[in-house]
């Protein structure tokens, strides 16, 4: 495997109908066709691909309409809303070739990231060193290109809690951005599980990503483990809501999300 396979499956090229094209590949399937985190970070990477000026993703929302088939060609439209020096405004829809429905929608928030003071309310949990763990791969396709390292909420069936903390890598070696933070933020057990005996059929409805790290923490990433924080606030009437954090090795926050998921 080699640090092109990932980059490989998230490039998109630009259409003669100035949309952008992406391939589905089967290499990124999950239990429900393609995995929302490869749809998630396509969709970024149309906007980051083709915005103009010194921009970085700061804030992105996915909602998903439809499943996005493997093996086949999706188009993504992207359309600046508006904004102003500090920040532009976009909004992004994923389709199937053939099809004037959307699989996808997502809005996203570029920023002109400058020097400022700040604060940070939150620490990262204490984790052993992830090659101490034992290594566990999500199911389908996508799973066995994703490495696991749990600490804790594993296997998270039959639990009074929904807490999980467990290292995190997409296994191609490529290295840590914004598209790949997206499609991380999407790598875990659905809290649904946690208050269960078995799995259960779930699917994300919307997921949230904001971005916290700074070029530097990213470059101190490369390809290494990311902790991945997650916990549910509550589950009701088949819809089940989570928070993420995704921490470096050397304790920087590098983005938070935010997800609903339908479960039966």
């Amino acid at each position: 495997m080699t640090n092109q396979e990932l980059e490989s499956a998230l490039t998109v090229r630009p259409s003669a109908h100035g949309d952008w094209i992406a391939f589905a590949h089967p290499n990124y399937e999950s239990l429900n066709g393609i995995f929302g985190g490869w749809t998630a970070a396509v969709a970024l990477r149309a906007v980051t691909d083709g915005a103009e000026g010194n921009y970085t993703p700061s804030a992105f929302t996915i909602n998903f309409v439809d499943r996005v088939e493997p093996g086949t060609e999706v188009s993504i439209r992207t359309r600046r809303m508006g904004g102003g020096r500090s920040t532009t405004h976009w909004q992004v829809e994923v389709m199937q070739q053939d099809r004037q429905d959307p699989l996808a929608f997502a809005s996203v928030v570029l920023a002109d990231r400058r020097e400022s003071d700040g604060h940070m309310g939150v620490e990262m949990p204490q984790a052993p060193d992830p090659d101490t763990l034992e290594v566990f791969h999500p199911p389908g396709s996508q799973g066995e290109r994703t490495v696991l390292r749990p600490i804790t909420g594993h296997p998270p069936f039959g639990r009074t809690d929904t807490l999980s903390t467990a290292w995190v890598r997409e296994a191609s070696g490529r290295s840590v951005d914004h598209l790949q933070l997206a499609f991380l933020a999407d790598c875990r057990a659905p809290r649904s599980f946690f208050w269960s005996e078995s799995p259960r059929l779930s699917a994300t409805i919307t997921l949230s990503v904001y971005f916290h790290a700074t070029e530097q923490e990213m470059a101190e990433v490369g390809d290494d483990y990311i902790l991945s924080e997650a916990f549910g606030t509550r589950g009701v009437q088949s819809t089940s809501e989570e928070h993420v954090r995704l921490w470096s090795r050397q304790g920087a926050l590098l983005a938070t999300s935010e997800q609903l998921a339908w479960f039966r």
